[in-house]
């Protein structure tokens, strides 16, 4: 019979090793900010914007333009007998600003720029990089994951923005030659279906899942072990976890969500 007990307790030494990091983080950029100096490396942090925003546009446009295209189309065709197209706008506006910007951008990054850093750390902590800018007094978190972390933390309500945006067009380009709803028409009717709880509900999902693709990714590649096949077992488990790690969070904040505002 299989004891889950083992896997219990790996599960919470991991959850608080990654939980230290952040807060060792947190307080070594609070550190090196009481003394005057920046929490973290501006070059390091406007390579890693760059990487995490701009480089991952045109993949989360692309993405959200063909989802919102076909989710346009599906629920159009399934609302069409009943004289009920109008309802298409609101369903996909409601359901990307709420549920599918914040998850399917999640998804993308963390195995898009989770992978990467992942990769990145593990390969330094292997070749013994990582030990030898602790040596030199630097600070790995602050020089390393600092600049990661913030990065995925802050770009990822853009991306979701960039997501929705593109779904929109996307489903109102179907809805236009399927539908015959005219793109104003379209517009309308999708800003008047959204809500504030709706918005927020969206950017306090994006800053959480920011914060744990990150997290997971730095993690992760910081505690690699066994050389090049442990880089690329950790770049595997990063994925996997993060991405689970974000689709059980989305629940739980549904669930919160659900219960605080729709009764």
């Amino acid at each position: 019979m299989l004891n889950p007990l083992p896997y219990a307790r790996a599960l919470l030494q991991h959850l608080s090793s990654a939980v230290w990091l952040l807060i060792q983080t947190v307080q070594e950029m609070g550190d090196h900010a009481r003394r005057g100096r920046l929490p973290f490396r501006l070059t390091s942090f406007f390579e890693q914007t760059e990487r995490v925003g701009v480089g991952s546009i045109p993949l989360v446009a692309l993405v959200s333009f063909f989802i919102g295209l076909t989710m346009a189309l599906l629920t159009g065709y399934q609302l069409q007998p009943y004289g009920q197209e109008r309802l298409v706008p609101p369903l996909v506006a409601i359901g990307f600003s709420r549920e599918l910007g914040p998850l399917m951008t999640g998804i993308m990054l963390a195995a898009r720029i989770g992978a990467a850093f992942t990769a990145e750390l593990g390969t330094m902590t292997v070749a013994e990089e990582v030990e030898a800018i602790e040596a030199m007094g630097l600070g790995p978190l602050r020089y390393l994951v600092s600049p990661r972390l913030l990065a995925v933390f802050l770009l990822m309500p853009c991306l979701v923005v960039v997501s929705d945006l593109t779904a929109l067009g996307g489903a109102a380009a179907i809805s236009r030659w399927a539908f015959d709803i005219p793109w104003r028409s379209f517009g309308e009717s999708a800003l008047e279906s959204l809500l504030i709880r709706d918005i927020v509900a969206g950017v306090v999902k994006s800053f959480l899942f920011g914060l744990i693709i990150g997290l997971v990714a730095c993690y992760k590649g910081l505690t690699v072990r066994g050389g090049a096949a442990g880089v690329g077992h950790a770049t595997t488990e990063s994925v996997v976890v993060a991405i689970t790690t974000v689709i059980g969070f989305d629940t739980l904040c549904n669930v919160v969500l659900v219960a605080l505002f729709d009764k």
